[in-house]
């Protein structure tokens, strides 16, 4: 694999730190700065929202400027976003920059994929994204639980101002290492776009992937909180239990990955969304129990990601039917899916954490991906009706996030 991949896997891997280390941090950042554990809570909304617009928006509008500019104007932003962060001085200002982070990251995975299968050979694409996304995975496993660490013990500011260090190196990275003659993609419009959202087969995939994501996210996001006030853990311990599910969310995106390949992704997603649920209100019963709840973020790591291929692989099999001229539009938009369901999930989330408390957020979780199971096993019966059957795996199914 050519140098080059390495400098979008640093990309991912920053990227991916930012995104998810304010989950570890939320108790932290609720009492740095003076307001309630929901509206720190609204910090993961907010990117997400970032995330969800910048995909399809900005990936439209930048779609004339050459590839490598755009790369390094996004990493740009996206180490600004995080000075940003560093500094500022109150809860609003933080809640800006985690949007204007957010933005950076929408654009920056919805052209990373075209830019990783220009550097290497048709038949090494696959691969290519795969050691991409890959920067994704490693962040879990070793950038949060890190950053969750600094930031408890330095001061969450010092969190921000590190992955900004690393946003630096991976500017860097892509200036020396990333070719200037990238193939350009011709450029989808958002009327493209938007024609994609006029099929309600592709629309039920974004639900399916709003609402399982959402389920997991209405608890996933109150954690830490969790982990401190229900089972009484030192804040120290929190970036422990990071690595835990860090490492077991590397091990899940595997096993999903193979188990859609082998049984499709309708079998494969009813399986994991199963166990997703299960997983979820099991966590009700064992978070006042250390070694119980630890137990469980194993097993809710092995299924919160282990989606990702099902799902992405589905939407490009209905996008090959439904709009052929727009697969890669119709993926991009189910990574800004992914998102909304990020930030409604934190959302209601909030709005649970603030009523009943929160030891409601992973049963209330659970129904809601009850809900993405239904969606996806009506979206079984209508392929069945319509004949369709389960499918082969497309050859350019990419990753998500």
């Amino acid at each position: 694999m050519p140098l080059a991949l390495w400098a979008l896997t640093l990309s991912a891997f920053a990227i991916g730190t930012t995104e998810f280390v304010i989950v570890g941090l939320i108790p932290t950042i609720a009492q740095s700065l003076g307001v309630s554990v929901p509206s720190a809570g609204l910090l993961v909304s907010l990117y997400a929202l970032g995330v969800a617009v910048g995909a399809p928006v900005l990936t439209a509008l930048t779609g004339r400027v050459p590839r490598k500019q755009l790369l390094l104007a996004l990493m740009a932003l996206f180490t600004a976003g995080n000075l940003l962060a560093w500094m500022a001085p109150g809860y609003e200002a933080l809640m800006a920059a985690r949007v204007l982070t957010g933005l950076a990251h929408g654009v920056f995975f919805s052209i990373g994929s075209t830019i990783a299968t220009s550097l290497v050979p048709k038949e090494k694409a696959a691969s290519a994204i795969a050691v991409m996304f890959s920067g994704l995975t490693v962040a879990l496993v070793t950038g949060v639980p890190l950053g969750t660490w600094v930031g408890q013990h330095f001061g969450w500011q010092a969190t921000f101002l590190a992955v900004s260090m690393l946003g630096v190196v991976a500017f860097v990275g892509s200036l020396l290492l990333i070719p200037n003659n990238i193939a350009q993609p011709k450029p989808a419009s958002l009327l493209t776009q938007m024609a994609v959202l006029k099929k309600p087969r592709l629309l039920l995939v974004y639900a399916m992937t709003a609402l399982g994501y959402g389920g997991s996210f209405t608890a996933f996001t109150y954690l830490a909180p969790i982990l401190e006030q229900v089972t009484g853990m030192g804040a120290s311990s929190v970036g422990l239990v990071m690595l835990v599910y860090g490492v077991s969310v590397a091990f899940g995106n595997i096993w999903g990955g193979k188990l859609a390949d082998r049984k499709g992704p309708i079998r494969a997603l009813q399986i994991i969304f199963t166990l997703l649920a299960l997983v979820l209100l099991a966590l009700t019963f064992t978070a006042p129990s250390t070694p119980l709840v630890v137990a469980t973020v194993l097993a809710w790591g092995a299924v919160a990601f282990g989606n990702v291929a099902g799902l992405q692989v589905y939407v490009v099999q209905q996008a090959e039917r439904e709009a052929p001229q727009a697969v890669d539009v119709a993926s991009g938009l189910n990574i800004a899916a992914f998102n909304v369901g990020i930030a409604l999930g934190a959302w209601i989330g909030g709005v649970i954490v603030s009523t009943l408390g929160l030891l409601a957020t992973p049963w209330i979780g659970a129904l809601i991906v009850v809900a993405a199971l239904g969606l996806t096993t009506w979206a079984g019966r209508l392929d069945r009706r319509a004949g369709s059957g389960p499918l082969a795996k497309p050859a350019h199914a990419v990753a998500a996030h």
